[in-house]
């Protein structure tokens, strides 16, 4: 059996599931959102302990592999409707700030014009100061997704370290020509 698909994924008293047969709608405080999942494997809901259980049909690769990610994703879904999901992005470099302006974001970073960003629907941002981003979401997938998008804007330099990272991302400079030798 599959350490991760045998778990049962509990609910909380807030979340609402609705399953059917090929996918799984969860409402919750955060959000909404509904998760397909592959016809191969059974979920089901187990009322008397507030769990969703993901059972497999049999000991196949294909099965046994979809069997821990199918609940996973679950998982994902569940917390993310819950506690919702989070990035944070700084931007590094002399000049470079972030607006933010209705459903865009303005970028200055280093080109001659600021990027415009759309945000989409199910992602709410917050620009706390000029060069912090924090991305908020309840689908995973969806905000990482999103700030992969912004930090590929302007990806940290390995020379000087300007660009857009994640919050605890380490960057190794590199030492430049003349020091080299």
């Amino acid at each position: 059996m599959s350490r991760i698909g045998k778990k049962p994924i509990s609910l909380s008293s807030s979340v609402q599931v609705d399953i059917k047969s090929d996918s799984v709608k969860m409402k919750g405080p955060k959000g909404e959102i509904e998760q397909k999942y592959h016809p191969l494997m059974k979920v089901e809901l187990d009322e008397e302990n507030k769990a969703i259980v993901v059972t497999r049909p049999d000991d196949l690769k294909e099965s046994r592999a979809l069997h821990g990610l199918v609940r996973a994703l679950i998982n994902n879904a569940v917390t993310g409707v819950t506690e919702g999901f989070e990035k944070t992005l700084k931007i590094i470099g002399t000049g470079y700030n972030v607006k933010l302006m209705g459903k865009h974001m303005d970028l200055q970073v280093g080109y001659c014009l600021p990027k415009k960003v759309m945000i989409p629907e199910n992602i709410n941002v917050e620009v706390p100061n000029p060069t912090q981003i924090i991305i908020k979401g309840c689908d995973r997938q969806a905000v990482g997704q999103f700030a992969a998008n912004v930090r590929a804007i302007r990806p940290p330099d390995s020379y000087k370290g300007k660009g857009i990272r994640y919050e605890n991302e380490v960057v190794k400079l590199k030492a430049g020509k003349s020091f080299g030798s």
